[in-house]
């Protein structure tokens, strides 16, 4: 590391102003600060120093957020030889296999995410910031894996560009971006985001995995339900019964870092250990789809099949759990008061079941959910703040009376 501090001291002068490539200083100052701590400190005035900037920040988030990536190497490769009816290979070639089948998607995601980044940094003559970090890993995460590079591209720029730059760029924006794409890639492209083969991956690479023929089906669990009729039995890719732990582990169908409930713990736990998540969205999230689940499966109803599944198949499925831990934790998008944060977190998952059980084109929920809450937590922020003004206006006319 020594030797790269040396070089990029030496190269620094010519993005300096008046050096040859100063119209690039904000990309110099971008690898720069990636790769190393800035040593820049304030000299005058009063100020809070504290270790914790929004690098390290987005570093621990990507931390967390590895079991999750992990496992869905693991499962990614489970799924296609489950879908091929052959015996799984060893551990080292599933999770080589899964590794290929994402690497593609994360490496377009990062080139088009920072790139236009990059760009309007340049553009604007700022620093470049680092929030992309996570999203770049978010958005491959949240999607099926099979999946085309090229819908990649085009939501990842729509979101970078019209969800974020165009409000300011990193900490302005109001929508979660991987959500966002997410969102655009579903009504865009609602076939290459939903159905029956997408969410296993169908080819062989490099010798890797099993090529599916083209009549292969293999729907979710939650896709299974919203096409069910009557009594809802949940089965995997080779027609066994998927208990709740199956559920739990993630072992199943589905996008690729969502299906681990139990992963995405073990992340929440890390990111709660750190300082990084707020714990009480985490768990008024959990607290509102438990209930609302809990009222939907007490009045079920043939006429919604998701009204049938229990809390815990509720909390374990989809990308519920990944939602509440990692989307609608982010802070830039999140209610910011204490209580607003409560309120904030129950309502997600209040709406994620609602829009699950009662709308049997959209087997999901959360992404939706969570996008509407963040238009939503600025008025719950606003409500909440004049609530406190108007108990303390109440307080000091009663004191000022006695």
């Amino acid at each position: 590391m020594k030797a790269l501090r040396k070089f990029l001291d030496k190269i620094k002068p010519a993005f300096m102003e008046g050096g040859k490539l100063s119209a690039f200083r904000s990309v110099y100052d971008g690898f720069d600060s990636f790769l190393f701590t800035p040593n820049t400190t304030s000299h005058s005035g009063v100020h809070i120093h504290d270790s914790r900037d929004s690098k390290r920040a987005m570093t621990l988030v990507i931390i967390a957020l590895l079991p999750c990536l992990f496992f869905g190497m693991y499962n990614t490769a489970y799924q296609n030889y489950m879908a091929a009816g052959v015996p799984v290979a060893s551990f080292w070639e599933m999770m080589a296999y899964g590794f290929l089948a994402i690497l593609p998607t994360i490496v377009v995601t990062y080139v088009v995410g920072l790139g236009i980044e990059f760009a309007f940094a340049q553009w604007r003559g700022e620093e470049i910031q680092e929030g992309f970090l996570v999203s770049g890993l978010l958005i491959p995460m949240i999607c099926p894996i099979d999946t085309p590079l090229w819908m990649i591209a085009v939501a990842t720029a729509f979101s970078v560009v019209f969800a974020k730059e165009v409000f300011g760029g990193t900490g302005y924006n109001f929508l979660n971006i991987a959500l966002v794409t997410r969102a655009f890639l579903f009504f865009a492209y609602p076939a290459s985001m939903s159905g029956d083969k997408v969410f296993v991956a169908s080819e062989s690479i490099f010798g890797l995995g099993n090529n599916l023929p083209d009549t292969f089906t293999g729907a979710t669990p939650l896709g299974e339900v919203a096409t069910s009729t009557g009594s809802v039995v949940l089965t995997d890719l080779s027609n066994q019964a998927i208990s709740l732990w199956d559920m739990f582990f993630g072992l199943i169908p589905g996008s690729f870092g969502e299906t681990s409930t139990l992963c995405i713990l073990i992340g929440a736990a890390f990111l709660l250990l750190t300082g990084i998540a707020n714990w009480r969205i985490i768990l008024s999230v959990f607290a509102g789809g438990a209930v609302m689940a809990f009222i939907a499966h007490t009045f079920a109803t043939p006429t919604y099949p998701g009204s049938m599944l229990g809390v815990g198949e509720h909390l374990c499925l989809g990308g519920f759990a990944f939602a509440a831990v990692f989307m609608a934790t982010d802070p830039v998008t999140a209610a910011r008061t204490t209580a607003g944060k409560y309120i904030y977190g129950f309502l997600i998952g209040v709406i994620a079941i609602i829009i699950r059980v009662y709308n049997t084109g959209y087997p999901e929920g959360a992404m939706l959910a969570v996008l509407l809450m963040n238009v939503f937590a600025p008025l719950i922020d606003y409500c909440v703040v004049r609530v406190n003004i108007n108990r303390r206006l109440n307080r000091k006319k009663v004191l000022s009376n006695e």
